[in-house]
């Protein structure tokens, strides 16, 4: 394990980093993938874009397998008991609100779950898949564009 935090740590690795653990931090682990994107953006402001689109598929990705999870646990679940589970009524709020739910999967706490539930509901794929990309997207570029104000306002202040 030390020695692949340590190849995840070299520079030169920076956008495969990302990617990882913007994979890792949209399933349920509790992971969060903000420093990781800041961190490379501040050691090479050039790559904004780039990595804001890595972090941005690699956390869609764990999304989707989030989604994925989900599925294949409702389809265990159905063969197991033969019949629908009853939905409380978050279920009942996530289905009537569809796929379009999954623009809130950048949410802390309850995100990555959403996605699974989603998967559990079986809310279609692609579109579920699009929201989520669209909220984690608007999620980095502003978390990522209020660091760098804010590492920008320290700088002129001290």
């Amino acid at each position: 394990m030390h020695h692949l935090l340590a190849w995840l740590a070299l520079p030169e690795y920076g956008l495969s980093t990302v990617f990882v653990v913007a994979f890792l931090s949209a399933t349920l682990l509790p992971l969060g993938s903000e420093p990781a994107v800041f961190g490379l953006i501040q050691l090479n402001p050039g790559l904004f874009w780039p990595t804001i689109a890595v972090a941005t598929l690699g956390n869609t990705l764990g999304g989707c397998l989030s989604w994925w999870m989900g599925l294949v646990a409702h389809r265990a679940v159905d063969r197991r008991r033969d019949q629908q589970l009853r939905n409380p009524k978050a279920l009942r709020w996530l289905e009537r609100f569809g796929a379009k739910a999954c623009f809130l999967s950048f949410l802390p706490v309850v995100g990555d779950p959403l996605c699974a539930v989603a998967g559990w509901l079986r809310l279609p794929f692609w579109p579920c898949s699009l929201y989520m990309a669209a909220g984690k997207f608007l999620r980095y570029v502003v978390m990522t564009w209020l660091l760098m104000q804010a590492v920008h306002a320290g700088q002129h202040y001290w």
